[in-house]
């Protein structure tokens, strides 16, 4: 019998697999290609998305969407977890609790993960798994901290129970909204970050991208009923922090691809891994706009890849925004 079925074979997907393995559960990992699926089962790694890390044998791969593990982690990427939802409606997983892995806002609707969840499966227990946490790092079983953020507390602290281990410290949160703003808007911020270090701003520059993008963040999550203090935590400043300063994070070195001059559409095309942060950033900024939530840096990031901005006039309007108090309504 399956303990927990890992929806999406992209890196983070394969390391959150490999670490329910290494706890001693029976895992089901889906990916929706066959030929996928089977080069993992032949080679027992995923050298595409995260080369060097080994299946462990109590992981069964598969390509058919019929997940009956009393427990899912949805780790497909944010825009396709609608479509992967539907697909389970009749399904066990109907029923199951679902731990939102991926990190974004969907476009068009405006909607944060849990909400697409509550919409597709009602009858599903839903969680949102968060926080600093590179697939490499935790596939090789390096000490990370995630946050579990869950309206049911039992329920939150059971997953953690289930996760969690030595080197995997899951803290729980009841903010479900702010623990998502924090995921989604932080790879917004990276991009931005990665742009400014493209250009040889410095690392002035980028502190100052972090601590502005955390304000804008933590406007959001409120117009969106989240808590000050979670923004403040693993799923916040945490994040924001860790993919904001590394090569690791696809949003920061894709941000430096087009800082240094590289075309977006041709960035984009070059990367095996998708960049949440390019859909995130048109779909914060108009959830920004909906709530009407002040998010200039998000702005720009949404005009100079969607909309074909200069990104000289971006960064311009950026500077020559008016002097104003640094807490306080924006």
């Amino acid at each position: 019998m399956t303990d927990i079925a890992v929806l999406g074979a992209g890196a983070w997907g394969t390391a959150l697999a490999i670490h329910a393995a290494r706890r001693g559960h029976a895992v089901e990992l889906w990916t929706r290609r066959p030929e996928h699926a089977a080069a993992l089962r032949g080679k027992r790694e995923n050298e595409r998305y995260l080369p060097g890390a080994a299946l462990p044998p109590e992981i069964r791969v598969t390509d058919r969407l019929a997940p009956a593990a009393p427990v899912v982690l949805l780790a497909a990427p944010a825009q396709a977890a609608r479509a992967v939802c539907a697909a389970l409606r009749d399904s066990a997983a109907a029923r199951a609790d679902i731990a939102i892995c991926c990190k974004g806002v969907e476009r068009g609707s405006g909607a944060l993960m849990s909400e697409v969840v509550h919409e597709t499966l009602p009858r599903a227990g839903v969680a949102v798994l968060t926080g600093p946490s590179f697939a490499a790092e935790v596939a090789a079983g390096k000490p990370t901290a995630v946050a579990i953020a869950c309206a049911d507390e039992a329920a939150g602290r059971r997953l953690a129970a289930l996760l969690g281990g030595p080197a995997f410290r899951p803290y729980w949160t009841a903010d479900v909204a702010g623990a998502q703003v924090g995921g989604a808007a932080k790879n917004v911020i990276a991009i931005a970050c990665g742009i400014a270090d493209g250009r040889g701003y410095g690392e002035n520059a980028r502190a100052a991208l972090i601590a502005r993008g955390l304000a804008e963040m933590a406007r959001l999550a409120a117009a969106l009923g989240g808590r000050p203090e979670t923004l403040a935590g693993l799923s916040g400043l945490g994040d924001l922090t860790l993919t904001c300063t590394s090569r690791q994070s696809r949003n920061y070195a894709f941000g430096v691809e087009i800082g240094a001059g590289a075309d977006v559409a041709r960035a984009r095309e070059g990367r095996r891994a998708v960049v949440e942060g390019v859909a995130s950033a048109e779909a914060v900024a108009a959830l920004a706009r909906a709530r009407a939530v002040d998010m200039p840096i998000a702005r720009a990031v949404d005009a100079v890849l969607r909309r074909g901005a200069d990104l000289a006039d971006a960064i311009g309007g950026l500077l020559a925004r008016p002097w104003r108090a640094e807490t306080g309504p924006a």
